[in-house]
């Protein structure tokens, strides 16, 4: 490989980690390539060709943290409900543990079926 294809390669790359690192902003993929393409000088096409790369390298990145994300999930959960009842916030408390509850595979139709029927029945007053 001659210099000259060594120099392109990486300034391809270093366009690649820049469109990277911009996409974990939020914005859509067609307002980040067009960013992207005026940025950096390149052609829409270019830019798009870059996404393309941008995109193989979120679906590595997925697939490897995707065994970790449920026990990060459940650690946020829990540091969520904590700080939710520290400050007295017990509607978003309850939802979080309907949320753990559902990974768990507690079901709404589970809890109903377990719970309790209690049924009152009021009487006419006899003489």
């Amino acid at each position: 490989m001659s210099q000259d294809e060594r120099r392109s390669n990486n300034a391809k790359e270093d366009r690649v980690r820049r469109l990277y690192r911009r996409q974990l902003e939020g914005l859509s993929a067609r307002a980040l390539v067009y960013e992207h393409a005026e940025r950096e000088q390149v052609s829409d096409a270019t830019a798009w060709r870059d996404w393309a790369e941008v995109k193989l390298l979120v679906d590595e990145d997925w697939k490897s943290d995707r065994e970790n994300m449920l026990a990060r999930l459940q650690h946020m959960r829990t540091k969520l409900f904590n700080q939710a009842i520290k400050k007295g916030q017990l509607q978003t408390a309850s939802q979080v543990l309907d949320s753990i509850g559902r990974v768990i595979g507690e079901s709404v139709e589970t809890v109903n079926i377990q719970a309790p029927d209690l049924t009152i029945k009021i009487q006419e007053k006899q003489d």
